[in-house]
């Protein structure tokens, strides 16, 4: 019981944190980027749109998060409805190569997910973090070490938001959520492609 207070009120101190972030909104051109994914291929917005219709961008905290894992196993669950809207499926992460396989291994994930080494996706949409001391220490005292996770000693994560981009590098829809426990339901992703 002591340690879902711990929890919750880890929830809290994390909400407050972020609710400066605003994210980029609907409307607003998407930031171009190119990373490499969990198989080494380099995977870029630009050419992405070249490809396929729209873009579904996710960012995610990491392995540890069950939030994450959740919602990751759901865009697998559903990858055929979103590749038949011909959706392009990119999770983007600040997590090491090395705990990008262990969410590939907890959720099957079979799309591009990007290791943002240096954190200038999520700067370039608006959605990075840094975690205050007090946030980091309670988190590792959970198990959870970011230093180790993402391979640096920034602290920073996403907040988990996610991005319809339509061919013309428009943003169609934009679901910001400072609250991590929260995601877009694929339902509604598919409703706005």
């Amino acid at each position: 019981m002591k340690r879902i207070i711990l929890f919750i009120t880890l929830i809290v101190a994390l909400s407050f944190q972020v609710k400066a972030q605003k994210g980029l909104k609907e409307g607003d051109k998407a930031p171009v980027f190119s990373a490499i994914d969990q198989n080494g291929k380099t995977v870029s917005l630009k050419d992405a749109l070249k490809l396929h219709q729209t873009v579904v961008l996710f960012f995610y905290r990491g392995q540890w998060c069950p939030y994450c894992n959740k919602h990751i196993k759901e865009l697998q669950d559903s990858l055929s409805l979103l590749t038949a809207k011909d959706a392009y499926v990119i999770g983007v992460t600040p997590e090491s190569k090395e705990n990008i396989d262990k969410t590939i291994k907890k959720t099957n994930a079979g799309f591009s997910i990007l290791q943002d080494k240096d954190d200038e996706i999520m700067k370039a949409y608006g959605v990075n973090f840094k975690m205050d001391e007090a946030t980091f220490t309670k988190y590792k005292g959970y198990g959870i070490d970011l230093e180790t996770n993402n391979g640096n000693n920034r602290h920073t994560l996403p907040v988990p938001a996610t991005y319809v981009i339509d061919r013309s590098g428009k943003i169609k829809y934009v679901h910001f959520d400072p609250n991590y426990q929260k995601r877009a339901s694929v339902k509604l992703l598919l409703s706005k492609l």
